[in-house]
């Protein structure tokens, strides 16, 4: 295996490996609302390719994270390939299934509506975050709502989106101590992106308000109400329509 990064014929993609079950494809140091798309769509032509070995392709702001087994890229080798490592065979058939792919524009993902109760009980932190920007808390929640976020990642844990275009005005290093556990559906700023905490659990974003959506969920097909590449678009609610819209889901 080797240990150095390796350019395709075309120079558009980049193989890096991650450990011995994995690799990554850099897709382009640009990171944008098209760039994830685009990871997103690749992402999505790799695990249709169907290649034996291949377990799951996980698409990230601009790249894509290959999880295989191998072994089994091992087994299926031709006859003349036998004396090739797993990962060198991985990064030849992925190639070919990427350069098929071509570069048809990705089609942008779900626009979905994320309804928050902000500050108080729901927010504990939307006080100092506005503290420290020196604005009044309504203006951080209008700042909050007013852009079109897009989903960038899933990490941290299933289900939790790193959403993308928070305005500069909130940006915001994590807390200094985290929290040993925030309540599922918690919106929270951390650094230049935003999130939505689909579980309990600990956490070092400041939590700003909360949503009644259930962001994850095994009996769902698929688990995770967003992907890479779709939008969100926060929308500001009183507690009472919190407690309604979480009743109507439980």
């Amino acid at each position: 295996m080797t240990d150095s990064p390796s350019r395709s014929r075309a120079a558009r993609f980049a193989f890096f490996p991650l450990g011995d079950r994995a690799l990554v494809i850099e897709l382009g140091a640009r990171v944008s609302e098209t760039m994830a798309a685009q990871a997103r769509r690749l992402a999505d032509a790799v695990e249709a390719a169907g290649i034996p070995g291949v377990r799951e392709a996980v698409s990230a702001f601009s790249s894509i994270t290959v999880h295989y087994e191998p072994v089994r890229v091992k087994d299926a080798a031709a006859p003349d390939q036998t004396a090739v490592g797993a990962y060198e065979l991985l990064q030849t058939r992925l190639q070919e299934v990427l350069e098929a792919a071509g570069e048809e524009e990705a089609v942008p993902g779900t626009l979905l509506e994320v309804p928050v109760c902000y500050g108080g009980e729901y927010g504990e932190d939307l006080g100092v975050l506005a503290l420290t920007h020196e604005l009044a808390p309504s203006k951080v929640v209008e700042l909050h709502t007013r852009p079109v976020y897009y989903v960038g990642m899933l990490g941290f844990m299933p289900g939790f989106p790193y959403l993308a275009g928070l305005d500069a005005r909130l940006v915001t290093p994590r807390r200094a101590t985290p929290r040993s556990s925030v309540p599922r559906g918690s919106v929270a700023v951390g650094g230049e992106h935003t999130g939505i905490y689909p579980l309990d659990s600990p956490g070092g974003w400041h939590v700003i308000g909360r949503t009644p959506l259930s962001l994850f969920d095994l009996q769902r097909d698929p688990p995770s109400l967003l992907q890479a590449g779709d939008r969100v678009r926060f929308v500001a609610i009183t507690p009472e329509r919190y407690e309604q819209l979480l009743a109507g889901a439980a």
